[in-house]
This record gives structure tokens, C-alpha cells and sequence, in this order.
């Protein structure tokens, strides 16, 4: 199978370099993506890769900037009422779908709703409306019935799942668990579905239609102007083949550096490595399957909690030094608004010999425990190999069940039993985007929501996350937030393995990529 791999990874390098030999002045912009596409709905998948296919083909109506600051997008503006119950929110002019239809309040308002009826932070702002009122074709009224502190948070929310608008016809036609029939976005760039390899390679070109904003690019934010006539998004599973590929210029960008050629690509001055921020950085962690026995125990949670050493589980990336935060606590991730320590005590100092004392207090029996490994992830792979190793050394029964990522994702959203292709647990990875705000954070934000995978409800969370959620006051956040994350830690619902850094790297003769974190394609060319 290895073979069989490296064989198509050198076949499909290849072809990029002939690509690239044929066609000059026409070559695409290739971005190499950590894992193969396969979901297109960012609204039904909660996968980073289909987040970043996203980005390409729909757009926000409020994005994050550079500063972690939030600036009207799609929207030309909006007005706040004096008790803040009531928000009017107007496109600007000229946006349109790829389909030629106008963007209108109605479109909005259809993907707002299904989008909050997936999404954590969006799910507690639909529960706080009373109504969305569309006033004219580019403007509608957001009425609260109730406070709630974080409208603009919401609206901007960069990360899974992120509230794109797409045409009401679709939105208001799928369920948000299931992928929408077709792909029309006004985004900056056009999908080109008739070339798309599902997994390996997925083409776009630029939006004619698409009309930017005025201001420079800033992170999310700013005027997305498309200035790659072509982009590719590339599958290469083998991490050898990616450092070669990006040092030999078949390809431009790679969504994550390959840890072990890092050293190399520091001292290659035809690359450019970037330098995520706090909020930018990943932490790893522990999907856990709430519905099914034995992890609707709190007491098998506890024993799976104290196993994971971040230090060892860290180290199988082998990061240079700086790159890490074992020590890390806070489920938001160190360096951003809400890291705290509250909690922190519990998970500290982790030990295999409390874990077996635990797995005895909880009773275990040696069930099966379906864990799923996704090996073609540069990223979650290492880490997932040491998980899967100290779990089995504190006396967990694990059937460990490898397959690529896009399979083990299509799993981990369903709702069948483990002995029924169902599962028990997954490694996965997050950056700070999606953990930072309680609303939102994976491990807090989903509190009883019965609409994800992982299923955890804490009574006592709810409402604590309510009055988090009523809260403008930045000082009681805080407060809330801590006891928020105290909560999460001592029922053990989203177990956190270690904080790090991957950084992307792109080729040096392009000009004004954008270091925010994940790829932002729009405003790159290349230099002359």
C-alpha cells in the first residue's frame, strides 16, 4: 500500500512539473492541503479543508482581521438600537451568486438559519432572536427577545463552522447535516466542479462577477481581490513528496510545513515560512463519543483524561524548540482573550498509574474501544500514535481502525453504534479560531446541543453558557469563561493533548500572502 502510494504521490508530481513547464504564463496558484477533499458543505462538515474550500467560493457578511478585530464584509454597515436588541444590518451593492443572481437579505437570512441550526455560538444566537425581518432586498432587522453579547462575534466567526451565505433556494431546502445539491457562492472565486478529482485535486478560477471591497486585504477582511487566474487545491499524501514538491517549485504553498524539513526550509531562501499567532496556533485533543458505552461514564473520561501526557504526545512531532506549549492548560489555548487557569490542577500532572486506578473505580471490563486513526494526516497522525500507545499502556482495549481522514470524517458524523461502524473515539486537531470563544470552543459550546458528533451534556454548563451568552460586560466574560473551562476539564468533555505551532510555507516569489493562520488565497500574485 506504501508503494502503492509513493507511486502515485511521484506520478502526481510529475504531472504538476509538466503542468508548470507547458503553460507559463498560465500556471495556477497550487496549494497543497493537509488532507484530500471531499465534503463541499462547510455547514454539514467540520473539517478544515472543506473550511478552506469554503473561503474560495462563498463569502461573510463580517470577517476577522489581522488583528483579531471584526470588520464589515458582504455588509455595508450596520445599526444597533439603544437596548441592543435590535440589529439592522445592509449589504453593500454589486454582490452577486456565481449563478448571476443578486445577493438579497432573504439569502442571508435562509443561510444564517441553517447555519444556526448546526453551529454552537450560532445555535445560542438563533435562540436569542425573536425574528429576522427583511426590510428590503439589501437590508434586515436581527430582533433579539433577549440580550446576548456576542452578535458581531458570531457573524464573524472565522473558523467551523463559519455562517457563508449561499442562495435561500438551497439553504432553506437542506438540512445543515446534509451537503447542499450544488455550489454557488459569490465568493472571489468560481468551483470548478466538471474538473474536480474528489480527494485529490480541486480546481477554481477567478470570479468575474465577484466585486471587491475598496480597502486593502487584512486577514479575513478587506478587498479579497482574485489575482490568480487559476488555483488548485493538491492531494500528496506522502510529506517527502510535499517538501520536494515545494522546494522544486511544482507547487507554491503548502498548508502545513512538514515538521521534519523545517531545518531545511529555514535555510532555503526560495521559501518563506509564516509565524502564527496565538490564536493561530493548533492544539490537540480527543474526540469522544458521549452517546455509546463506556465514554457516557465520567469516571472512563477521567481515566482517558489522565493518560494523555501533552509532553510525550508532543513530542512525536519533534518540533524545534518554541514550538510547543506542553504546559498549555487552558481549553481556549494559551495567548488568546479567554486562557485561563482555572481547572488546570486536574489535568497537570497526567499519570498512567492513575488512569488503570481510574479504569478500575470505573468498573471496565476490557470493552472494545473503537479509536480511529488518520494516517494520511501529517498533522494529527503523530500525535494520534502516541494517544494510541499510552492508552493501551493504561489498560484500554483499543481497536484501532485506520483510514484517511475524509473516511474517518464521514464516520465521525454519524450516529451508529461502535459495533456498527460507529466509534468511540478520534484524535483530532484545532487551532485557536475555533477554541477561543466559549460559544464556540469544542469542548464547551456544543454543551447538550445533541447536534454534533461528540454528544457531551453537563447540566451545570448550561447556564453558565447562557449568562456568558446575555454578557457584554468584557470583565464578568472573563469570569464566566473560567468557570466555563473548569467545567469542561472536570467532566471531561473535549480532552485536550498539547498546544503547538504549524506553520504554512510558500514560495518566496509571491507577493502579498497573507499570514493569518490558514490559507488566504485572495490578494496573492506572483513577483515579476
Amino acid at each position: 500500500m506504501m508503494v502503492r502510494r509513493l507511486l502515485l504521490g511521484l506520478l502526481a508530481a510529475g504531472s504538476l512539473a509538466l503542468s508548470a513547464a507547458a503553460q507559463p504564463r498560465e500556471r495556477p496558484l497550487r496549494l497543497v492541503l493537509n488532507v484530500g477533499l471531499q465534503n463541499l458543505d462547510p455547514i454539514a462538515s467540520p473539517s478544515f479543508v472543506t473550511r478552506n474550500f469554503a473561503y474560495m467560493v462563498y463569502d461573510t457578511l463580517v470577517a476577522m482581521d489581522g488583528k483579531g478585530e471584526f470588520r464589515p464584509q458582504m455588509l455595508e454597515g450596520w445599526q444597533v438600537s439603544e437596548d441592543r436588541l435590535a440589529w439592522t444590518f445592509t449589504l453593500r451593492p454589486g454582490l452577486e451568486f456565481s449563478d448571476g443572481t443578486p445577493v438579497t437579505a432573504d439569502d442571508v437570512v435562509a443561510s444564517l438559519k441553517r447555519w444556526g441550526a448546526r453551529d454552537a455560538i450560532g445555535r445560542r444566537l438563533i435562540a436569542a432572536t425573536k425574528e429576522f425581518r427583511v426590510e428590503a432586498p439589501n437590508r434586515f432587522v436581527l430582533q433579539l427577545a433577549q440580550p446576548f453579547g456576542g452578535v458581531i462575534d458570531a457573524l464573524g466567526k472565522p473558523s467551523v463552522h463559519v455562517p457563508f451565505i449561499m442562495p435561500a433556494r438551497l439553504a432553506s431546502a437542506t438540512p445543515p447535516t446534509q451537503a447542499v445539491a450544488e455550489v454557488v457562492g459569490s465568493g472571489p472565486y468560481l468551483f470548478l466542479k466538471e474538473e474536480w478529482v474528489p480527494g485529490e485535486r480541486t480546481f477554481f478560477r477567478r470570479n468575474p462577477r465577484y466585486v471587491p471591497r475598496a480597502e486593502p486585504a487584512d486577514g479575513l477582511a478587506g478587498g479579497k481581490v482574485a489575482k490568480m487566474e487559476r488555483v488548485e487545491f493538491v492531494t500528496l499524501p506522502d510529506i517527502a513528496l510535499r517538501a520536494a514538491a515545494i522546494t522544486r517549485g511544482e507547487v507554491d504553498y503548502l498548508e502545513y510545513a512538514p515538521i521534519d524539513y523545517l531545518a531545511n526550509f529555514r535555510r532555503d531562501r526560495n521559501l518563506v515560512i509564516a509565524r502564527p499567532g496565538g490564536i493561530a496556533h493548533i492544539v490537540g485533543g480527543v474526540s469522544i463519543n458521549h452517546y455509546f458505552p463506556p465514554f457516557d461514564r465520567l469516571p472512563m473520561r477521567r481515566a482517558l483524561q489522565a493518560a494523555l501526557d501533552r509532553t510525550e504526545i508532543l513530542a512525536g512531532h519533534g518540533l524545534p524548540e518554541g514550538m510547543v506549549d506542553a504546559a498549555c492548560t487552558s481549553v481556549y489555548l494559551c495567548g488568546t482573550r479567554y486562557s485561563s487557569d482555572a481547572g488546570g490542577d486536574i489535568v497537570r500532572e497526567p499519570s498512567l498509574d492513575r488512569a488503570r486506578a481510574l479504569l478500575r473505580e470505573a468498573g471496565y471490563n476490557n470493552e472494545r474501544i473503537v479509536i480511529l486513526q488518520p494516517a494520511d494526516s501529517a498533522l494529527i497522525n503523530p500525535m494520534a500514535l502516541v494517544v494510541i500507545d499510552r492508552l493501551k499502556r493504561a489498560g484500554f482495549n483499543l481497536d484501532v481502525q485506520t483510514a484517511d481522514w475524509s473516511s474517518i470524517a464521514q464516520r465521525w458524523v454519524g450516529r451508529q453504534p461502535p459495533a456498527e461502524g460507529g466509534w468511540n473515539l478520534v484524535p483530532v486537531i484545532y487551532t485557536g479560531f475555533d477554541m477561543a470563544d466559549p460559544l464556540s470552543n469544542m469542548g464547551i459550546g456544543y454543551n447538550c446541543s445533541n447536534n454534533q458528533p461528540w454528544g457531551y451534556c453537563v447540566p451545570a454548563m448550561t447556564p453558565v453558557l447562557e449568562r456568558f451568552a446575555a454578557e457584554s460586560d468584557p470583565a464578568r466574560r472573563l469570569e464566566l469563561a473560567a468557570e466555563l473551562q473548569r467545567l469542561a476539564i472536570e467532566n471531561v468533555t473535549f480532552p485536550l493533548d498539547g498546544q503547538f505551532q504549524a506553520p504554512a510555507v510558500w514560495r518566496a516569489e509571491l507577493r502579498g500572502v497573507i499570514d493569518f493562520g490558514f490559507p488566504v488565497i485572495w490578494n496573492i500574485e506572483r513577483g515579476r
